[in-house]
């Protein structure tokens, strides 16, 4: 049986939509919870895939979270590898970080739905899929390109929302997996930052309910192109 290996650094911020998506294609999911469970009795390339998910946390926060720097070690052996490895948000940055690539803070919160710009080289990749659709920001750093790796979509404020190392690693910094029906886990346990940075929250709400239901299908569209090529 295939196999996922999802590591999570916040409880609600689980694979969503990707749930489904990755169950009907014969994945058997098991979460490892980062901070809780042991990242040492991780094996990194025994999984047929691992997503690592996103979380309120800083890439390069090694200080203050000490299992930054063992994760980042597994993520580099799993690419290093040619093993299929999706991350979102700072999944995409510990990806990019792995990689040797800066993760910095924009100066700005880009939170809400608002489509991805899908670059050029963006369209040569499942990442076309996404083109004009509507998906969930919610970040404040972005990380730097990793060495051969072009920018596959951008936004007005975010020049790099995706990228991609060979076939099997893909990094989004935005969240296609956020699942809409579930979007006041989110709203409830980001409160704080959701009121620094001025966001309505009945206007995010709206946008989700809104949004969401037409993102599922290109999410679908986009997972069965590359998580097909690499099967």
């Amino acid at each position: 049986m295939k196999t996922a290996l999802v590591l999570r650094h916040l409880a609600f911020e689980d694979l969503g939509l990707l749930a489904p998506l990755l169950t009907a294609r014969g994945y058997a999911l098991r979460y490892h919870d980062l901070g809780v469970d042991d990242l040492a009795a991780v094996e990194p390339l025994a999984d047929s895939l691992m997503v690592v998910l996103g979380g309120p946390i800083g890439a390069e926060d090694d200080a203050l979270y000490p299992f930054l720097t063992r994760e980042r070690a597994v993520i580099r052996a799993r690419l290093d590898a040619g093993r299929p490895t999706l991350g979102i948000c700072l999944g995409a940055q510990l990806m990019a970080s792995a990689l040797g690539a800066p993760v910095r803070p924009m100066g700005v919160k880009e939170i809400g739905f608002a489509p991805v710009e899908i670059t050029a080289a963006g369209l040569a990749t499942p990442l076309r899929h996404l083109q004009g659709v509507a998906v969930l920001h919610w970040h404040g750093d972005q990380f730097g390109l990793p060495e051969g790796s072009p920018s596959l979509a951008a936004t007005g404020v975010c020049p790099h929302q995706a990228f991609m190392v060979g076939r099997h690693g893909l990094g989004l910094q935005f969240h296609a997996e956020a699942d809409w029906r579930r979007i006041e886990q989110w709203l409830i346990g980001h409160t704080g930052e959701l009121g620094q940075a001025g966001i309505d929250i009945a206007a995010l709400r709206a946008e989700a309910q809104r949004c969401g239901p037409l993102l599922e299908p290109a999410l679908q569209a986009l997972m069965d192109d590359w998580l097909g090529a690499l099967e």
